[in-house]
């Protein structure tokens, strides 16, 4: 296998709509990973305490799960191009308020969290959305393809954000910050707009959008095993291994970094996106894997093990300073990277098999395991950290994953032989 079959595959981007979909992203995401980058760090330099940080995990999910699973009700309901154009202004409205806030100087926590909560109820809604527009625009060969240029885009933000956040922050203070956030939004609204009309093909019997329309999603989400299974694992990687709320406080106490920024605090930051957009530039392989259950377990328990690695050095930075530094930075890259594939294989697995009328629904699902997770994640670190320390707080977590992953595994023994060719004979 050379070079070529190694590199991303980019055939997606000859569609038009995707292309713009894709580009707009580019300019779109490095704002916001700015914006989730300075909240954690406003919070954290106002208050001084992880524990407060984490309760972005609670202000975050409760949204997330809520608007999550209406949004993907709505989704199979309404025009979708119109609901990406709607979430999408929202998201404008709210990111404008956070900067609005940090430029008056207001100062006051359960503001910042207010509105992290409203944005996260926006955000809940657009992303089953536009996942689910992905099918629509592409065949389903390349959604592998597809998903990891996506994701790869959103990391590379990842990298530049915190990178960009750490060296602005103490310079332009906070509002700056939200600013940039506000105006790139204005590059997404313009790709969403041009979108042809994405009507729904509606089932016979499909209930409106609602609790019995949410209770029909899951209903059929209980009947695919291998779809079931992959939410279950996710919940693993990311309820118990994701230290990002540890972070502020790492960069501060061990690592002897500024309290509201500083290049360590941007460098832990960045180290996830920057493993993920590593694995995104090498993904070619990924749409020649059969067995994907077996590559989902694969790269939690590396993942976990990450993790791990993580939470030792960091419990060590006070020996070897600059080492321990470079050694926790390169644990998390590997994580990210993991990740990356991980997150790539259900993505793809989740759109090939649900039908247009329930995966708006589906998705609405994943975007509440996916983007939940982190968020109680969020609570559980910054809680923990408090009792046993920041360190043992992330290795600890790290064990979880692979106990948990393993059980799981031996539990479901078919998620572990699920092969892509069988499954689709098979209709999952």
């Amino acid at each position: 296998m050379g070079i070529r079959g190694l590199v991303a595959d980019t055939r997606p981007l000859r569609n038009p709509h995707f292309r713009r979909l894709w580009l707009a992203n580019i300019i779109t995401v490095i704002g916001a990973q700015l914006t989730v980058v300075a909240v954690p760090a406003q919070i954290y330099a106002e208050t001084g305490s992880s524990a407060y940080v984490g309760l972005t995990g609670l202000f975050g999910l409760v949204p997330l799960v809520v608007f999550g699973l209406y949004g993907g009700a709505l989704a199979d309901h309404v025009d979708r191009r119109l609901l990406l154009v709607c979430t999408t202004l929202g998201l404008i409205v709210t990111s404008g308020c956070f900067w609005a806030q940090a430029a008056v100087g207001l100062g006051n926590v359960w503001v910042l969290l207010g509105l992290f909560a409203v944005q996260q109820a926006f955000f809940a809604v657009n992303q089953p959305t536009r996942s689910a527009v992905l099918p629509r625009l592409l065949d389903a060969e390349l959604l592998p393809a597809a998903n990891s240029l996506s994701m790869t885009v959103m990391q590379a933000g990842g990298i530049a954000g915190p990178l960009v956040a750490g060296a602005l922050i103490p310079v332009l203070g906070f509002s700056w910050l939200y600013l940039i956030d506000t105006i790139t939004l204005f590059a997404t609204l313009s790709a969403v707009v041009r979108l042809p009309p994405l009507p729904i093909e509606r089932l016979a019997d499909a209930a409106a959008p609602g609790l019995r329309s949410v209770v029909e999603g899951l209903s059929y989400l209980r009947t695919q095993p291998v779809l079931l299974m992959s939410f279950v694992v996710d919940i693993i990687a990311m309820v118990f291994g994701m230290p990002r709320a540890l972070f502020p406080e790492i960069a501060h106490l061990d690592f002897g970094g500024p309290s509201d920024g500083g290049l360590v605090f941007a460098l832990l930051f960045a180290a996830i996106p920057a493993g993920a957009v590593i694995g995104g530039v090498f993904s070619g392989w990924v749409s020649r894997v059969e067995r994907q259950g077996l590559a989902v377990i694969v790269c939690i328990l590396l993942w976990g093990a990450a993790m791990i690695g993580f939470g030792v050095a960091v419990a060590f930075a006070d020996r070897a300073h600059d080492l321990m530094l470079a050694i926790a930075i390169g644990m998390l890259v590997v994580g990210g990277a993991a990740d990356m594939a991980s997150a790539a294989f259900r993505t793809s697995m989740l759109q090939s098999a649900a039908a247009d009328a329930v995966r708006g629904r589906l998705q609405g699902v994943f975007i509440v395991v996916v983007a939940g997770g982190p968020r109680i994640s969020d609570v559980a670190h910054g809680a923990a950290a408090t009792g046993v320390g920041a360190a043992a707080a992330a290795a600890g977590g790290g064990v979880l994953v692979v106990v948990g992953t393993v059980i799981a595994a031996i539990a479901v023994p078919s998620f572990v032989r699920y092969r892509l060719t069988a499954s689709a004979r098979a209709g999952l």
